[in-house]
């Protein structure tokens, strides 16, 4: 007897699922054409702003930077001449103020949630505020410092803006903190503590150490995040068109307000300060990006 010959019912997914695989996947590889294409032209037109205003503000910028810009104070309405030598110590002055105060409070908490809190509740919540914090407009934390620190004491002071800083620096810093600290291994802790060392010990000669270069990037990220602040400041350090006191009692000049004051005033002299002070703060954040990454790369 022979073989019976296969049905066509048998044999027909064969001649089928093979025309049906070749349509999909076609259709899979010009889905995926589309989707790179459109990241690339998106990419380009990113590229493309972000070049238009580093240009426009070179072209600017550059032409109006002078040494009087770095030696004399802010001129007068309508005044020709003049500086920002004021408003650049005066923001260098609020910045390090906010730095010296996030800094110390930032790391320890980040130290917390990485090594005692952990999973707690308490922790959770430290995280939930933190995040909270680090989202929130700046513009709404320097309300609240102005209502804490300016209304309290009848008048604006560097000191507020400092504190109104450091709010925004302090999430920053604690979220990179407690993220490079859980990055260090469990050995090393574990080899702290079989020599006898009280945790103490094991997190400031070894698991800081370890985390060393993560956390320094942490802290230059949040400086770089406040260094261009304008809203926080308009209500706490406000501005000053001349040297501030020397206990920070009063309008602190900073280049932040500065610029904003100047762009939007009719005044040609002032808009050229405007974009010379608006290179300076570009190029200073610019700079501490770059420290940032040649630590982090080291530590690497």
């Amino acid at each position: 007897m022979t073989a019976a010959a296969p049905t066509a019912s048998a044999a027909a997914p064969l001649y089928v699922v093979k025309p049906f695989v070749s349509r999909v996947s076609a259709a899979r590889r010009a889905r995926d054409k589309a989707l790179k294409v459109l990241s690339v032209v998106f990419t380009g037109l990113g590229v493309f702003v972000l070049f238009w205003i580093l240009g426009m503000l070179l072209v600017k910028g550059v032409s109006a930077l002078s040494v009087d810009v770095f030696t004399k104070i802010t001129p007068g309405p309508g005044t020709a001449g003049g500086g920002l030598a004021n408003a650049i110590v005066g923001s260098i002055l609020l910045t390090a103020i906010g730095m010296l105060i996030a800094t110390p409070i930032g790391v320890l908490a980040g130290t917390y949630l990485a090594e005692y809190g952990k999973a707690s509740k308490a922790a959770d919540l430290v995280r939930f505020i933190n995040d909270i914090l680090l989202s929130a407009p700046s513009i709404l934390i320097g309300l609240f410092v102005y209502t804490l620190l300016v209304l309290p004491f009848g008048g604006y002071s560097g000191w507020a803006g400092g504190v109104a800083l450091a709010i925004i620096a302090l999430p920053v810093i604690v979220r990179t903190t407690e993220d490079m600290l859980r990055l260090v291994p469990g050995q090393l802790r574990e080899a702290g503590a079989a020599l006898g060392a009280p945790p103490s010990i094991v997190i400031r000669h070894v698991t800081w150490r370890a985390a060393r270069s993560g956390m320094i990037t942490g802290v230059l990220l949040a400086m770089a995040r406040i260094a261009g602040e304008t809203a926080p400041l308009l209500f706490t350090a406000l501005n000053n068109n001349f040297w501030f006191s020397p206990t920070l009692v009063g309008g602190v000049s900073n280049l932040p307000v500065t610029i904003y004051q100047f762009a939007s005033a009719p005044y040609d002299n002032w808009q050229a300060l405007a974009w010379a002070g608006s290179l300076i703060i570009t190029f200073a954040i610019l700079g501490l990006s770059v420290a940032t990454r040649f630590i982090l790369s080291k530590g690497n």
